[in-house]
């Protein structure tokens, strides 16, 4: 019985790009009480994978909270499954407000002792005792009440990039940091202050609501659904948006555009950009603000030091991430010295520039067949250095070079070098090297293209 992944992120993205299928993504949460939360995870795993489901989802004893995509197609049959789960019969589906076919490349449902780590304990307070829910047109007519303080529960690198107007952002890396420093920080406000408050999509807001009430705020309201159910409510009813800039998803696309305004700064030269993007670098990872120019200088890094480590040989690099810890050791979100112009607690209102219009054409499809990956470039001679890991390579073939910080590039091979000597044709185990115009970088996948 098979419960977990079989197929690496880079196979299930060329079976999604093979498809043809259009994914949606979307996210919910449910607090409920769930008995045996191993016995419940298996049993989704087991009626979503048959539904190319993808995501992370986290289950616990008191719910679950789910962020995933499936192929439109599927939507209805995994709304059909949901509805035969009691508390989760008709539960409200936050569907993205941009889509990505690879938001998501695996199934990952886990157990957890909880399915937000809020570092509360629940037994010391009525966690159902909850705030007052507004939906949009409320939610912006208690924004304008000069009696109102408006507090963004979510992180420092999410609220960069797009926060409401007039919005308390806690310099936080984590939500449990949070709940202390906004407690202390509106401390005398309990008793006449309006306390509005905001997430994602709301699953951050039902515990901090509670705790809030809990601590003696007597006016505690909460917004419906996160900044994803006020973005569809505010296209459906005509109404202002308030949420200035984008909104930090936990997915590979790291954001969605909300408004055109640009709120925040590429952390390496200033220049206004909301892109995040996570350090090349294997043992970095640091996420950060880069516009599409320093990706293009940086080749994706965050730093000179990481530039260089990633021309390095994956053997060499290896020995330089032997025995650095894992995790969010070295994942830092965001808070780093070499970021010269990131910005974090105090926030402004004003656009720094404007998005520009993207028009999106009907993405059409090349036929291409995955033959290798990268594994080095010299710069000096411009080479960049292959292994064929399928199929065969040979002189005169159209091949596509596809990479986060090459994009994708297009071009015929006139000259090879196999296993270090001159050849015409390299096959599955060989080390193949040719001239490139443009740098490479370590796994950048090599296609063959139809001639």
């Amino acid at each position: 019985m098979q419960l977990f992944n079989t197929l690496s992120a880079e196979e299930r993205a060329e079976l999604i790009e093979q498809s043809g299928k259009q994914r949606l993504t979307l996210s919910f949460y449910a607090y409920a009480h769930i008995l045996d939360p191993k016995q419940f995870r298996d049993s989704l795993f087991l009626a979503w994978n048959p539904l190319e489901v993808l995501g992370r989802i986290y289950v616990a004893k008191e719910g679950i909270n789910a962020q995933l995509s499936l192929p439109a197609d599927n939507f209805y049959t995994f709304k059909d499954h949901l509805d035969t789960i009691d508390f989760l019969k008709d539960i409200r589906l936050n569907v993205a407000v941009e889509h990505d076919d690879l938001s998501f490349l695996k199934l990952t449902i886990k157990v957890r002792d909880k399915i937000v780590a809020d570092g509360l304990d629940d037994a010391t307070f009525d966690v159902m005792n909850k705030g007052i829910h507004l939906g949009a047109s409320d939610f912006n007519k208690m924004l304008d009440d000069p009696n109102t303080i408006v507090v963004d529960f979510r992180n420092h690198y999410e609220s960069e990039i797009g926060h409401f107007r007039n919005a308390v952002t806690p310099d936080v890396e984590t939500f449990r940091e949070s709940l202390p420093i906004i407690e202390n920080q509106l401390a005398d406000y309990k008793e006449d202050k309006n306390l509005l408050m905001y997430c994602t999509g709301g699953i951050r807001c039902e515990k901090a609501s509670a705790f809030f009430k809990h601590k003696g705020f007597k006016n505690v309201y909460q917004l419906e659904g996160g900044i994803i159910e006020y973005t569809r409510q505010v296209k459906a009813e005509g109404l202002e948006s308030k949420f200035i800039g984008k909104n930090f998803v936990f997915d590979a696309r790291l954001g969605e555009r909300i408004t055109d305004d640009i709120v925040a700064q590429c952390h390496q030269c200033g220049k206004p950009c909301d892109n995040h993007t996570n350090c090349a670098n294997e043992a970095c990872h640091l996420l950060f603000i880069q516009c599409d120019d320093c990706m293009e200088a940086m080749h994706n890094t965050c730093s000179t030091e990481c530039l260089e480590i990633i021309q390095l040989p994956e053997d060499k690099q290896k020995e330089l991430r032997r025995g650095i810890m894992k995790g969010n050791m070295i994942f830092r979100k965001g808070k780093s010295e070499k970021l010269a112009f990131k910005k974090s607690g105090e926030l402004t209102d004003v656009a720094l520039a404007v998005a520009p219009k993207v028009k999106t054409a009907p993405r059409q499809r090349i036929k291409k067949v995955l033959i290798g990956k990268g594994e080095h470039y010299y710069p000096k001679a411009g080479v960049g250095q292959f292994t064929i890991e399928n199929g065969e390579l040979a002189i005169g073939d159209r091949i596509l070079i596809v990479g986060p910080s090459t994009g994708e590039e297009q071009l015929v091979v006139e000259a090879l070098r196999v296993n270090g000597q001159e050849g015409t044709v390299a096959v599955a185990g060989d080390k193949v090297t040719f001239n490139l115009p443009f740098r490479i970088r370590l796994s950048d996948k090599l296609y063959k293209l139809p001639n």
